[in-house]
């Protein structure tokens, strides 16, 4: 297996050297092999958020590493950072973070012009995925204009227009309705299944999660637990995460 992304003792600490400092992230060791989906849970403020922002160059950590696809980011310059982002990471938001002065085809196109590809590999590129998507009809809406369904359907193709080696994804679902959580699973299994794309995600759901190969549980900034899904169906694997959740609810009330 090919380890596509990896942290070595990673901590995070918020207001470094000064008397507000506080630890979001405690010597964090991680790997993701490629094509595996890892889904990353825990209660609010667990540090969910902060590590899956540092481990996508989102953010940089205090201490220790990060390596995507072999390379270090904190050795990256900022430019050499960006343009490692475009190439290499789709990032799929709970707001859906697209821009409502700028059509669904110039938010999808977004990444590749920032990578300065070519207009007609562009056009390619953004018309087939709003096929596969089912939004071609609609590339020249504002997302103003559009279902909640539909610009998540623009997020996504935003997310895999460059050919990511890595799709991140925090709290994809959040603000859709259950129909519509369900299609957003259903189209991230198969990119998984079928065309081998990594994906690390953040949810508070246990059955969103049950859609993964394996699951994460953090807790006050470490790595409590994890769970593979080794074969296990998805209805058994659901409740093997409930029972986490439950188990970990109950021993912060006894807390």
């Amino acid at each position: 297996m090919e380890t596509i992304l990896e942290t070595q003792h990673l901590r995070k600490i918020y207001n470094y050297r000064t008397e507000n400092a506080f630890e979001a992230l405690h010597d964090i060791n991680f790997k993701v092999e490629k094509g595996e989906f890892v889904a990353i849970m825990g209660p609010s403020g667990s540090g969910k958020s902060t590590f899956i922002n540092n481990i996508s160059t989102i953010d940089l950590p205090t201490f220790g590493k990060v390596f995507i696809k072999g390379k270090e980011v904190r050795s990256m310059s900022a430019n050499e950072t960006g343009h490692f982002r475009y190439e290499h990471l789709g990032f799929i938001f709970q707001d859906f973070n697209l821009l409502d002065t700028h059509t669904l085809f110039e938010n999808i196109a977004m990444p590749l012009s920032l990578a300065h590809v070519n207009k007609e590999e562009i056009m390619k590129r953004v018309n087939d995925l709003a096929d596969k998507m089912n939004i071609r009809g609609i590339l020249a809406k504002y997302p103003y204009e559009c279902s909640g369904g539909q610009r998540q359907r623009a997020a996504i193709c935003r997310a895999l227009v460059n050919q990511p080696d890595i799709i991140v994804a925090d709290e994809p679902t959040g603000n859709l309705d259950s129909a519509n959580s369900a299609e957003l699973m259903n189209i991230l299994d198969q990119m998984n299944r079928k065309d081998g794309v990594t994906i690390v995600m953040v949810t508070h759901d246990a059955l969103i999660a049950s859609y993964s190969s394996r699951l994460i549980y953090i807790r006050d900034g470490n790595i409590e637990k994890q769970l593979e899904r080794n074969g296990m169906d998805q209805d058994y694997y659901f409740q093997k995460i409930s029972e986490i959740n439950n188990e970990e609810r109950r021993e912060i009330i006894r807390k």
